[in-house]
């Protein structure tokens, strides 16, 4: 099967399964190698007031659309792109449903946790909230990071399967 021989909705449906996949790939990946190694040479009050205010921010349409479609478009590539592609497909929506758990379970409650600490200029002890907090979130956000840049991997090997 060629991606020309495709129906346009699937080859539509397959693009936007890559770019959401590419956009999840790329936050998680700018966290990891750029925001998070900034914010760790940052004083204890900036960067849990930092972290606060990003964690309320992430919270929005664009964002939450993007994290919740990456699974659910890769599943839908598994479902049409023919079989050449199926194996690559599952594995993306393995990888991109392992991305929302590691969120879901891990990085979620940190974030609630931080903002449960209240506002930055209550905090009796800061160093202490951020040693809860920051260390763990960097390795599930690494974890993250892998995940969904695995799902797009896959995603693209997928693509390359259906071309022949």
């Amino acid at each position: 099967m060629t991606t020309h021989s495709l129906p346009l909705p699937s080859q539509t449906l397959t693009v936007a399964a890559v770019v959401v996949a590419g956009l999840q790939a790329g936050t998680y990946f700018t966290w990891a190698t750029g925001v998070m190694p900034g914010l760790a040479r940052t004083d204890d009050r900036t960067f849990v007031a930092t972290m606060q205010q990003v964690n309320v921010a992430i919270v929005n349409p664009v964002f939450i659309a993007t994290f919740l479609a990456a699974p659910v478009l890769a599943g839908a590539v598994a479902a049409v792109g023919g079989a050449p592609a199926r194996t690559w497909a599952i594995a993306a929506t393995a990888l991109a449903v392992g991305t929302v758990l590691i969120t879901v379970a891990g990085n979620v409650p940190l974030n609630d946790a931080l903002a449960a600490a209240g506002a930055v200029d209550r905090i009796q002890d800061l160093a202490a909230v951020r040693s809860d907090f920051e260390s763990r979130w960097v390795v599930l956000n690494a974890c993250r990071a892998l995940t969904s840049a695995g799902a797009l991997a896959c995603l693209g090997a997928a693509v390359l399967r259906m071309r022949g």
